[in-house]
């Protein structure tokens, strides 16, 4: 899935399969690139330190990729809000402290309360994901973007504030991600790393590849869930219909357009022309939003408005309780505290994995994995990401993760650590534009990850489908993890097909230690909701 090239090289976006020679050798389309595009050495300080020139890059390369990594990533500041922002805790109040119903039969909102949450969350995501992206270039030095994880902030927002005070459910959060970084200092984190089978990153990243597409259909409203059967359709009752759906289909045609003709900013440029062409139809048609039965023609995540400068509020910073939710009323309970610890287990499974999925899947098509599958300076990418999650639980706006769409900024020529901090920088500008940031709306950025499926799903060749122990666990990842919609699904059931098929064929000793561990944690991971169920 997971999501192109130079500023001083002719080749330009189109060889954009060049980059994944290393991955995919078969590929009539890889192409060697001529010695004499590429300068013989480093000429700048910010050369060597980010090693653009070894890495065959160029600094306008990286700022292209960055942006469109920005891009594909900014709908989180509108989304996150949506999700943090309108739930409330056990006390019925909002994160920003105030009640979210007027009256005390919890029918009435009051508006005014939920807005300015939204906006202060709005605020808190883009500052957290601004600093955490930039940290990932200076110290990972590998170009992937960081912001509020998706389904993390669904089990925050659902699961964990209902059950005690939204301060209390984001010091849960900083626990999950001091755990995480414990085990990078331990050398656990990276040790899983290695141990994963190479078929089976491989397989993780096709996996992405498909799941990035269909988030990326879903985010343009081509695919959709009906009212009743089957499960997904196509469009509105099985039609393509509606302004929004042909600013997407508009962006990905003029998209791949551009990249058989290997214009350079292919990707960028077809973002900037989809929105500037639906805030053109919204000026005039006035679409509105996708409200279901009443709009189902509407944009889908944000309308294509002009915005406007305005000033952050920052004031959810800092408001964490790291002990409270163990001592419910004063008293510790060891029944609350088992289904603590299973809650915030669930959190850091589906983070670390994520994590390393969407690690793979940026060098991988970044062309940045080695010998071994595995990418440049791995310890320092897995702590920024762990220390994300902390810095997401103080900034109150959920854990922050690792982004697969880091790979569309990859697609556009991102290689280095210099297109992190571009697009870290233009999350810190976004704090006080997120207006003019919504104006981009899913329909002009998803034909982007649609498009980062088709370049990543090219790895597939490289697993080895006659050895069913391979090929079964393969299979199940690169599948479930678009039918679950989960990464972490699609990881999980790999690992304990692979487990099982190697120790029902005698083949348990050639499975690493830190395998069968990690499928033991899956176990647990998968039948959560039971084990919940019976300690309460």
């Amino acid at each position: 899935m997971e999501i192109v090239r130079s500023a001083v090289r002719r080749v330009g976006f189109g060889s954009v399969v060049d980059s994944m020679t290393a991955v995919v050798t078969k590929s009539p389309r890889a192409t060697k690139r001529p010695e004499s595009s590429v300068p013989a050495t480093h000429t700048s300080a910010l050369d060597r330190f980010f090693d653009i020139t070894s890495r065959r890059s160029s600094i306008g390369q990286e700022v292209r990729g960055g942006l469109v990594t920005f891009f594909a990533m900014a709908y989180i500041i509108a989304l996150n809000p949506l999700i943090i922002g309108t739930a409330t805790d056990s006390g019925g109040l909002l994160i920003s402290g105030a009640p979210k119903f007027l009256d005390e039969a919890m029918t009435q909102v009051d508006a005014t309360a939920v807005g300015a949450s939204i906006g202060m969350v709005a605020a808190g995501t883009a500052l957290i994901a601004g600093v955490m992206t930039i940290l990932m270039g200076v110290f990972g030095r590998f170009p992937m973007g960081l912001a509020t994880g998706l389904g993390l902030n669904a089990l925050v927002a659902y699961v964990l504030a209902p059950q005690m005070t939204w301060p209390q459910a984001m010091g849960l959060v900083v626990w999950e991600g001091i755990i995480i970084a414990l085990l990078v200092l331990t050398g656990f984190r990276t040790a899983v790393f290695k141990a994963v089978p190479r078929t089976l990153r491989t397989a993780i990243s096709v996996g992405i590849g498909l799941f990035i597409a269909f988030v990326g259909l879903i985010n343009a409203g081509v695919i959709r869930k009906p009212s009743g059967a089957p499960p997904v359709e196509l469009g509105v009752g099985g039609s393509l219909t509606g302004w929004p759906i042909f600013v997407f289909v508009l962006g990905l045609v003029l998209l791949i357009g551009l990249y058989v003709r290997l214009v350079k900013g292919a990707m960028l440029i077809s973002i900037v022309v989809a929105t500037a062409l639906a805030i053109l139809i919204e000026t005039v048609a006035k679409i509105g939003p996708n409200v279901g039965p009443d709009n189902p023609t509407g944009w889908a995540l944000n309308v294509p408005q002009l915005g406007s400068f305005g000033w952050p509020d920052l004031s959810l910073l800092g408001r964490i309780d790291m002990v409270g939710a163990f001592f419910p009323e004063g008293n510790f309970s060891m029944v609350r505290f088992v289904t603590l610890a299973v809650l915030v287990f669930s959190l850091l499974l589906a983070d670390f994995f994520d994590t390393m999925g969407t690690v793979v899947a940026v060098g991988s098509e970044a062309g940045l994995l080695d010998g071994r599958g595995m990418p440049p300076r791995t310890t320092s990418i897995l702590m920024v990401d762990s220390l994300a999650a902390v810095a997401g639980g103080v900034g109150s706006v959920s854990s922050n993760t690792c982004y697969v769409e880091s790979t569309a900024g990859v697609g556009e020529g991102a290689r280095t650590g210099l297109a992190s901090v571009v697009t870290g920088a233009a999350f810190l500008l976004a704090i006080f534009l997120s207006p003019v940031i919504n104006m981009v709306p899913s329909e002009a950025a998803s034909p982007v990850l649609v498009f980062v499926g088709f370049l990543m799903i090219s790895q597939v060749v490289d697993i080895d489908w006659s050895d069913a122990s391979l090929g079964i666990p393969a299979f199940l990842t690169m599948v479930l993890m678009p039918y679950s919609y989960s990464i972490t699904t699609g990881v999980g059931a790999g690992f304990l097909a692979y487990v099982f098929i190697r120790a029902v064929s005698g083949r348990a000793r050639g499975v690493h230690p830190l395998m069968w561990v990690v499928a033991a944690m899956f176990v647990l991971y998968f039948l959560q909701g039971s084990l919940i169920a019976l300690i309460a």
